[in-house]
């Protein structure tokens, strides 16, 4: 795209990518589980979430934690405890099936039957750039109506996908300025 930014940095800006931003606004609106899964009643909490129903057993094991039922429940009774490795196969496993539970619902609120929502475009910190190579970036808001690739791409922790979403879906409806919001200090929305 002719305004992708190259050399993002050079002059001492700083920010994350637009998209970045909106998967940590999408995940916080998840509401994941707030405990760590080091403490007993985080990972207590993720493993019910994950045995709960057949269902999330299914989508457990095809996204990667493949223990037997014995070992689960031995984790469950407080018997043995995950390694290291499992305790990083669960919150990964944990993560994604909340996901794709909640991105139907928070397509839904985004979507809000056509009539989008509100999302708030913070502009890049640029208090460590030197005056004649700063640039105006002023706050800007949008109604971004189509979420549909944006959660879909969060959903399944596609990066590559989410930045072309929201960079196609979204960004480029600020008109001819949008290449200056591929880097922000935050997005802001609210479902």
């Amino acid at each position: 795209m002719p305004e992708r930014n190259i050399e993002f940095g050079k002059y001492g800006a700083r920010g994350i990518k637009g998209h970045e931003a909106v998967a940590r606004q999408l995940d916080a609106l998840a509401s994941f589980i707030a405990t760590p899964i080091t403490a007993r009643r985080g990972l207590l909490a993720r493993l019910h979430y994950l045995t709960r129903t057949d269902h999330a057993r299914q989508a457990a094991r095809a996204v990667g934690l493949t223990v037997t039922d014995r070992t689960l429940k031995a984790w469950l009774d407080d018997k043995r405890s995950p390694s290291r490795k499992n305790l990083e196969r669960i919150e990964t496993a944990y993560r994604t099936v909340r996901r794709h539970n909640v991105a139907r619902y928070l397509l839904a609120r985004l979507n809000r039957e056509g009539r989008g929502t509100r999302v708030e475009f913070h502009p890049l910190n640029q208090s460590q750039v030197s005056r004649p190579h700063q640039r105006v970036v002023t706050y800007r808001t949008l109604n971004v109506r189509h979420w549909d690739r944006i959660v879909e791409a969060w959903a399944n922790d596609d990066e590559g996908a989410l930045d072309d979403a929201w960079i196609s879906d979204a960004v480029v409806d600020l008109g001819s300025e949008w290449g200056q919001y591929e880097y922000v200090t935050n997005i802001g929305f609210a479902a």
